[in-house]
């Protein structure tokens, strides 16, 4: 397995921003992943597996089942229309007055914020956009799950293994998604203090709000790409099934 598996972009900038000296790990990933599951885990994967039929050799047999080469090109569109609109609502600045009711979200802070805002904000538009991602890229790995499914005999194993870990891991998901806020909690405190106002300098006391306004988006953006994993990898294994027998 490769050293640095675990190094996504959401890691590397949550180290860089706080950094904490962490012991050196001499298991590979899988080992790691197994702390993670309980015996009953194993149990609910083992019978995963043994309910999946076997797949004759050879190339399979078309059906009419089979998900043809446009429709998977229109869910992989799907998938990036899910994805571009994630991407909106992170880098976007909300107006209340332009923007559905279902869609809004807590505005960014902005320069001119008052001073005892403090972190409150910030939390607030994170843990909506948090809300925002889980529900969506949760519906678009169930469709994508889906496709699988229909497309081939031999995709079915990964969808039904996708949906069983999905099970199993959420939980697991959701409660280290829920430390990224805190870390950037931290994260503001330090540039609060690094940048106290000072009397007399001609610049904004709040300026560095700006700048860790940047600091979280970056995080959200990394975040969702780590969330859209599962629905990529699936998607790459249907297109290479697509492609082999069109």
């Amino acid at each position: 397995m490769r050293k640095d598996f675990s190094r996504s972009r959401l890691v590397g900038l949550l180290s860089e921003w706080v950094p904490e000296e962490a012991p050196a790990s001499r298991e590979d990933f899988a080992q790691r992943l197994s702390q993670w599951l309980a015996v009953s885990d194993a149990i609910t994967l083992r019978a995963a597996h043994q309910s999946i039929p076997p797949v004759a050799g050879g190339r399979p047999a078309r059906s009419s089942a089979d998900t043809p080469a446009a429709a998977t090109a229109a869910l992989g569109e799907h998938v990036q229309r899910v994805r571009t609109g994630l991407v909106k609502a992170i880098t976007a600045s909300p107006s209340p007055s332009t923007r559905a009711p279902r869609e809004r979200l807590p505005a960014p802070p902005v320069e001119a914020a008052a001073p005892d805002d403090g972190f409150a904000p910030f939390q607030q538009r994170y843990l909506a956009l948090q809300r925002q991602m889980a529900l969506q890229i949760e519906a678009l790995r169930g469709q994508v799950r889906s496709a699988l499914t229909k497309a081939s005999p031999r995709l079915a194993p990964l969808a039904a293994f996708d949906a069983v870990l999905e099970r199993m891991l959420g939980a697991r998901e959701q409660k280290l998604m829920g430390t990224v806020p805190q870390v950037l909690e931290r994260r503001f405190g330090q540039l609060r203090a690094e940048h106290s106002p000072e009397p007399d300098t001609g610049t904004s006391p709040h300026g560095w709000q700006q700048a860790f306004g940047k600091d979280m988006e970056a995080a959200l953006l990394a975040e969702l790409e780590v969330r859209l994993q599962p629905v990529k990898g699936m998607m790459e294994a249907l297109n290479n099934e697509v492609e082999k027998h069109a």
